[in-house]
C-alpha cells in the first residue's frame, strides 16, 4: 500500500469535510454555532481549493473543510484533492462524504504527497488518508509508485541518470518481476544492426544502448511499449540555446513512463507478455558528432538523410520501432517527449496520441478521460508524409518548411511500423511547469496511468 495510506480505525482520523459554493451554505448550516462563527471569521465561502480546519473545544482539530470545484465547472480540477497533503497539518485523514470522484480524490492524495528529496532534505508531508469505503486501494496504489518512479527518474539530473542508469534502474525493475533483461551497448549496436541510435549517441562518453526486457507468457498476446531514453538533449550540432537546455533532462520522459507503465502491468500480472525496449543515447556535441545533410542507414532499411540533429528522438524510436515489429506484436506503443509543435498545438497538460486504429483510439480517449490522465488524438495526415522525402535519401528526418511538426514526426515513426496488429504513438511532455494539484512542479507520470487502464480492459 502507498504511504499516503493508513488502515485504522476511521473514528481516529480527522473528517474531511467537501464543499462547493453552492453546497456551502446547506453545510454551515450543519455546523454548530461556534464553528460557523469560526469560518465566517475565516471568510471561508466554499470556494476550489480553500482549507480550513475547524478547532474543538479541546484545541485540537474537530473537522477540516475543503472547496472543490463545482462539478458542473468547465475548468473543473478532478485533481484538486491532490492539494490537501501540502495543506494540512501531520496527521491522519478520512474522508467525511463523497468528493465528486472517490477513487479520483484517493489517487490525487496519493500524488499530491510526492517529493523529490534526493539532494536536499524535502520531508514527505506527515499526512495520511484512511482509504475511502469501496475504493480499490490497491489499484490506486499501483497508479501511485509508478508515478512515482517515472517522477524520480525524470527529475533526476543527467550527470545521474545517463545511459547506463538508466538501463540500471529497467535492469532493477525487470529483475524485481522476474523478466528477461538484456541490454545492446556502444558499437555492439552497429553490430546488430541498430545504426541510428549508435548514431545520435556517438558523442558522448557515455555509450549508448537499447535496453531490452520480456515478461509474461509467450502464449499470451504481445505487448511492446517503446520509450524514448534520451537522457539529455543538447540538441546536438544543432545546438539548442540555453532556455531549451534548461529541462532537458526530462528528455527520457517517454522511457519513464513506459518503465511506469511496465510496473503496473506486472505488478497487476496482466495476461500479456509484454516487451519493453528503450533506446538509451545522450545527444551530444564533438568532433564525431552526427551532422545535419548525414546519411544513415536505418535497421528496416530505408536510409535517413538528417534534417536536424535535435529531431533525434525519432531516430532511436525507428530501429527500436522496427525490431519491435519483426515480432508482429498485437499491440505496439512508444512514448517520448518529441516534438516542441505538440507543445504549441495542446500545451504541456495534454500530449497528442495518434494511431489509425480507430477503436484503439476511441479506448485511449475513455481511459483518458476516466483515469484524468489527458491524451487527445491527432491526425495522422497522410498530404504530409511527402513533406519528409529526401532527394538523396530514402527520408529525411525533419522537413525544412517547420509545419505540423508533431504530424510528421508520427508519419516518420509510422514508416517504421507495418506487421503490428495495432500501432499507438504519444507525443508526452513529461513535465509539470508549474505545480497544480496533484502534480507537483517536475517530473510528471502521462498517458502510462490511461495506457495501464485500457491494458487493464483488455488483459485484465
Amino acid at each position: 500500500m502507498h504511504a499516503a495510506f493508513v488502515t485504522e480505525s476511521t473514528e481516529a482520523a480527522i473528517p474531511v469535510v467537501f464543499v462547493t459554493r453552492a453546497t456551502w451554505d446547506a453545510t454551515s448550516a450543519s455546523l454548530d454555532t461556534p464553528a460557523q462563527q469560526f469560518a465566517r471569521a475565516n471568510a471561508f465561502s466554499g470556494k476550489a481549493g480553500q482549507v480550513l480546519s475547524l478547532p474543538a473545544p479541546d484545541g485540537t482539530i474537530a473537522q477540516v473543510l475543503f472547496g472543490l470545484d463545482d462539478a458542473s465547472s468547465p475548468g473543473q480540477d478532478r485533481f484538486r484533492v491532490g492539494q490537501l497533503p501540502g495543506l494540512l497539518p501531520p496527521g491522519t485523514y478520512r474522508f467525511a462524504n463523497a468528493p465528486h470522484d472517490a477513487r479520483l480524490a484517493a489517487l490525487a492524495f496519493a500524488l499530491g504527497s510526492y517529493r523529490f528529496g534526493r539532494y536536499r532534505a524535502s520531508a514527505t508531508p506527515q499526512v495520511r488518508l484512511v482509504p475511502p469505503a469501496g475504493v480499490d486501494i490497491t489499484a490506486i496504489s499501483r497508479m501511485a509508485e509508478a508515478a512515482g518512479l517515472a517522477r524520480d527518474l525524470i527529475n533526476t539530473p543527467a550527470n545521474d541518470m545517463g545511459p547506463a542508469e538508466l538501463e540500471a534502474a529497467a535492469r532493477e525493475l525487470a529483475m524485481r518481476f522476474g523478466a528477461r533483461f538484456s541490454s545492446i551497448v556502444g558499437d555492439e549496436l552497429l553490430k546488430q544492426n541498430f545504426p541510428l541510435i549508435h548514431a545520435v549517441g556517438m558523442a558522448s562518453t557515455r555509450a549508448p544502448r537499447l535496453i531490452d526486457f520480456t515478461w509474461g507468457d509467450a502464449s499470451h498476446p504481445k505487448v511492446t511499449l517503446v520509450g524514448k531514453g534520451v537522457c539529455f538533449d543538447t540538441g546536438g550540432v544543432d545546438l539548442k540555446p540555453a532556455s531549451g537546455m534548461l529541462i532537458m533532462k526530462k528528455d527520457m520522459g517517454g522511457a519513464a513512463n513506459v518503465l511506469a507503465l511496465a510496473q503496473m502491468i506486472m505488478d497487476a500480472k496482466l495476461k500479456v507478455r509484454l516487451r519493453v525496449l528503450i533506446p538509451a543515447v545522450e545527444n551530444s556535441v564533438a568532433g564525431n558528432a552526427f551532422r545535419p545533410l548525414d546519411i544513415f542507414p536505418s535497421r528496416k532499411g530505408p536510409t535517413v538523410e538528417i534534417g536536424n540533429t535535435d529531431a533525434e528522438g525519432r531516430l532511436v524510436l525507428a530501429d527500436a520501432l522496427a525490431l519491435a515489429d519483426e515480432e508482429t506484436p498485437d499491440l505496439l506503443i512508444d512514448l517520448g517527449t518529441l516534438t516542441g509543435a505538440a507543445r504549441v498545438a495542446l500545451g504541456p497538460d495534454l500530449p497528442p496520441f495518434y494511431t489509425d486504429d480507430d477503436a484503439l483510439a476511441a479506448e485511449v480517449a475513455h481511459c483518458a478521460h476516466a483515469e484524468n490522465d489527458p491524451l487527445w488524438r491527432m491526425p495522422l495526415w497522410g498530404p504530409y508524409d511527402a513533406w519528409l522525402d529526401s532527394k538523396v535519401a530514402n527520408i529525411n528526418n525533419a522537413p525544412a518548411n517547420g509545419f505540423a511538426g508533431s504530424i510528421t514526426c508520427a508519419l516518420f515513426l509510422q514508416r517504421f511500423v507495418e506487421s503490428a496488429a495495432s500501432w499507438l504513438h504519444v507525443d508526452i511532455y513529461g513535465w509539470t511547469p508549474s505545480a497544480k494539484p496533484g502534480r507537483p512542479e517536475g517530473g510528471e507520470c502521462q498517458a502510462a496511468r490511461a495506457l495501464y487502464a485500457l491494458l487493464s480492459q483488455r488483459y485484465g
